[in-house]
């Protein structure tokens, strides 16, 4: 007798398994925040409003002191299901030598 082939995702999940992948909550879409167990459209869209208005999350409990329906336990479960904290980029950086130069062009407009 043959075993099926239970490699990917639908494999896993016709067999009642579980396959979560790490999904950075600082960095993710709404398809991807909806694809961690426990994270419905709704949830994504608060995180996403959230994130956009006042930066990355810091930690768990900063999503959880954040997000609205979105507390310490179902922080816990989401992170058990996958969900990540990383870094953000960094603000970027003023170079104060990279400001544009107010001289002249040497070169002479066409005729």
């Amino acid at each position: 007798m043959h075993a099926p082939d239970v490699r990917g995702a639908a494999g896993v999940a016709a067999f009642g398994g579980a396959a979560y992948a790490n999904v950075d909550v600082n960095v993710a879409d709404e398809v991807a925040l909806t694809g961690v167990k426990g994270i419905g459209p709704a949830t994504a869209k608060r995180i996403l409003d959230e994130r956009e208005k006042h930066g990355a999350f810091k930690d768990a409990g900063d999503l959880a002191d954040r997000v609205p329906g979105v507390g310490p336990k179902s922080v816990a479960n989401l992170e058990a299901a996958g969900l990540t904290f990383g870094k953000a980029a960094p603000p970027p950086r003023k170079d104060p030598k990279a400001k544009a130069s107010a001289a002249p062009s040497t070169q002479k407009a066409a005729r």
